[in-house]
């Protein structure tokens, strides 16, 4: 099994295409490029508005001043729109350019379309090249687009939720921006009642060089329905920096039910500084299924906020950092309700002096009674140059709960390598296994397709780790 995953070819992720644009903005960000993204896009103008208040908000907001060091990220050098030479939301992928589709059919995007999902969406640069949804699931009511056309289509909707009640422009500086200068994304709406059983996916895709990827996906689950949505993300390595600050946004009515799973790997020079959120009321769960491994640098805390009675929170996540990476990632779950239950699940790998840092937040409120929370961190280090963090924080404002919190930190030993090279494998291959056993909570919670790319990402990054 370890040969067959080491099988992968990493230009299936460096691979680019030359520069083959209908429009270029200039690097760095002004109000006249804010103004020119919503004229391109031909967005009413509340939309506009909203943007041009969240560029103020944006100027006014400190870069963070905590976790990992974001010196380097030069917002001047960043080219925030880039509008491929291509038909926008095709239907069908004979209608994509040819070099665009070659660089899909590497990532397997088609494949999974015919294969396992129930739609699938494809965006290039800043634009949704492609965007399908089964017959099935258009006959049932369900709404999956891209956000562009989704508020062409379906404006008050769009206007109701679109960073509200759940994503606010003034959260932190990076979402003021993606506010101001969002672009393509996903929208998906499931009426009362539909239980959507196969995956929706969408996949993101930078090709330039200095580009910046800023897609939004609002997700509205109403009452007793239930999906499950499936975002990949990859870029190629350049040497020069490239920004990933997307948003997602989902709200989970009363006794629905939604799975957010996520694979993210984007190149070493990108800086992936991306906000995710959930409002959850009353009976409704919310899944959490994140897997990042690319970029340069991470600052990513999915965040439940529990709102109705009943409402259950359930994060799984991994993340790897490699030689000059620094993931810090985690999750946020807010008790606002009684009766409320989360479960926290992260893991963790370093290697070749790598970072990866937990940072999270456990808030419960007073009058919150009876919310039930368990987390649990384990750190795998590969080498004794690599770091591991824990930055849990709880705030707790109600006696009445119950609180579980364990982390660990270990390293491969020589008693496990021992013990598997015994049995046949050489140092690297057990090295291997024992990575792959520690990640099987997260691969497990996987679709087939997905769990078996993490497993091969974790293998290519594994690869030479005997120095």
């Amino acid at each position: 099994m370890a040969e067959q995953l080491l099988e992968i070819n990493r230009e299936r992720y460096d691979h680019y295409n030359p520069e083959n644009l209908k429009y270029k903005a200039k690097p760095g960000l002004s109000k006249e490029i804010v103004i020119e993204i919503s004229k391109q896009k031909n967005e009413p103008d509340w939309m506009l508005q909203k943007r041009l208040k969240a560029f103020e908000i944006f100027q006014k907001l400190p870069m963070p001043a905590w976790g990992p060091d974001l010196s380097k990220l030069d917002l001047n050098e960043i080219i925030f729109y880039q509008s491929p030479d291509a038909k926008r939301n095709a239907k069908d992928w004979n209608d994509v350019p040819a070099d665009i589709k070659k660089t899909f059919e590497k990532l397997g995007i088609p494949e999974a379309e015919r294969k396992a999902l129930a739609g699938a969406g494809a965006q290039y640069e800043s634009d949704v090249i492609y965007h399908s949804l089964k017959k099935e699931w258009e006959d049932k009511g369900v709404v999956f687009l891209d956000c562009d056309e989704a508020l062409q289509k379906y404006p008050e909707l769009v206007k109701k939720y679109f960073m509200t009640s759940c994503v606010s422009p003034s959260l932190h500086k990076f979402a003021a921006l993606h506010a101001a200068v969002w672009s393509g994304g996903t929208f998906i709406y499931v009426p009362s009642g539909v239980k959507v059983r196969t995956p929706l996916q969408a996949y993101f895709r930078m090709n330039a060089k200095k580009g910046g990827q800023f897609e939004h996906t609002l997700i509205i689950v109403d009452k007793g329905a239930e999906v499950q949505y499936i975002e990949g993300c990859s870029a190629p390595q350049y040497d020069a920096n490239s920004l990933h600050a997307g948003c997602v946004e989902i709200h989970v009515l009363e006794g629905a039910r939604a799975r957010y799973s996520s694979i993210e790997n984007w190149s070493r020079n990108t800086y992936n500084l991306n906000t995710k959120r959930a409002i959850v009321h009353k009976d409704a769960v919310i899944e959490w299924i994140n897997g990042n491994m690319g970029s340069n640098t991470t600052m990513l805390y999915p965040t439940s906020v529990m709102i109705g009675e009943g409402a259950k929170s359930d994060y799984i996540g991994i993340a790897f950092a490699g030689r000059g990476q620094h993931q810090d990632t985690g999750t946020k779950v807010y008790h606002l309700a009684p009766n409320t239950f989360s479960t926290v699940q992260a893991k963790s790998i370093s290697k070749d002096g790598g970072i990866t840092s937990y940072r999270g937040l456990l808030h419960i409120k007073k009058g919150a009674v009876n919310c039930k929370s368990n987390v649990n961190c384990d750190a795998l280090m590969v080498d004794s140059i690599s770091r591991s963090n824990t930055f849990p924080y709880m705030d707790v404002r109600e006696k009445e709960v119950e609180l579980g919190h364990e982390a660990t930190v270990s390293k491969i030993n020589d008693e496990q390598l021992f013990y598997l090279m015994s049995r046949g494998l050489n140092e690297e291959q057990a090295r291997q296994m024992i990575v792959s056993g520690f990640i099987e909570p997260v691969v497990k919670e996987l679709p087939l397709e997905y769990a078996v790319e993490l497993n091969r990402l974790i293998e290519l990054e594994m690869e030479g780790s005997l120095g």
